[in-house]
């Protein structure tokens, strides 16, 4: 198989609460698959193109969940290794009632030793697929622990070599680093072997120290990325590229229940308009749909949607585009 979009990074379990109430009141929590660039993998093939994974999950009953959910979706689980020695990278997330946003306790280092998430190594990684895919997909995530970081930094630089776009997502969740100063570091060093990044609005005001969407993606354009898109949740989201170009384009009007996964399917209809050769207005359009429909229900891919059901929630909405 020769994907369209590899992703290399962590894929776990998100324990999701089951009442939008506080860690503290929550009585229940629900198991839902997760990892931020798996999900973006399953958003890219339900709307028809192909993805492949490569990430570890433990010889656990979590990871032999998380395997099914990938075959089940279409991503191809060909290079993922299953790893009897590491147990399987766990998350609990609780949302707020009002707006859906959520909040995350890892279990993984530095807080738990031996999780998948920290387990990828340079020799599990098949160069020879990275270079028959168009993107190689990260996630910033994954690069806060040995060896997975030594990992997902030769990925990228292989990448490089073989002309592979490389697509990166920060996924800033501080409390999994040991050093702020070394986080900062990586987030530079990869942005600078990037083509594509995509920021929430918190990670861009941390990483560039603005508040500007605008002057944010001004900051990542010198870093040499082609194109920055910057998610402003319900404020809709802003694309600049290195040749000038400037799109915004608002939010659609949903009901938030759970903001889990928004962002990564977002960069899945990003990276398909891009393959695609959209115009970067439409690619925005069709992102932006995306991460409304995902906050719908609970889980990150739960509401992922096929290209069907994405078509009739841009008709219903005035707009015509097929996606």
């Amino acid at each position: 198989m020769k994907p369209d979009i590899v992703g290399i990074g962590e894929v776990l379990i998100d324990f999701i609460a089951t009442e939008p109430v506080s860690y503290l009141e929550a009585s229940a929590f629900r198991k839902f698959f997760g990892g931020a660039p798996m999900n973006t993998l399953v958003g890219v093939v339900r709307l028809g193109l192909t993805a492949g994974a490569i990430t570890v999950v433990g010889d656990d009953p979590f990871g032999h969940f998380l395997l099914k959910e990938l075959r089940d979706n279409g991503v191809d689980v060909s290079r993922v290794r299953v790893k009897g020695n590491v147990r399987t990278t766990l998350a609990f997330v609780a949302n707020d009632p009002e707006t859906g946003e959520r909040t995350f306790i890892f279990y993984r280092s530095p807080w738990v030793k031996g999780t998948s998430v920290d387990s990828l190594s340079p020799e599990d990684i098949d160069y020879d697929y990275i270079s028959s895919a168009k993107i190689l997909h990260v996630s910033g995530f994954s690069l806060s622990e040995n060896p997975t970081r030594k990992a997902i930094l030769s990925a990228i630089k292989h990448a490089r070599r073989m002309g592979v776009k490389v697509s990166f997502d920060p996924t800033l969740r501080l409390d999994v680093w040991r050093s702020e100063r070394t986080l900062r570091r990586l987030y530079s060093a990869v942005l600078k072997l990037s083509d594509i990044a995509t920021f929430s609005r918190e990670e861009a005001e941390f990483i560039f120290g603005t508040s500007s969407p605008d002057e944010a993606a001004d900051k990542a354009l010198k870093y040499g990325v082609s194109v920055v898109g910057i998610k402003l949740g319900d404020k809709g989201a802003l694309v600049k590229t290195w040749d000038g170009r400037r799109i915004y384009e608002p939010a659609f009007k949903v009901k938030p229940i759970d903001t889990t996964g928004a962002g990564d399917g977002w960069n899945a209809g990003l990276l398909v308009g891009l393959i695609r050769g959209w115009d970067l207005e439409r690619c925005v359009k069709v992102a932006n749909a995306i991460g409304a429909l995902v906050v719908t229900k609970h889980g990150a891919i739960t509401a992922l949607p096929y290209r069907d059901e994405l078509n009739k929630f841009l008709r219903e909405r005035g707009l015509n585009i097929e996606v």
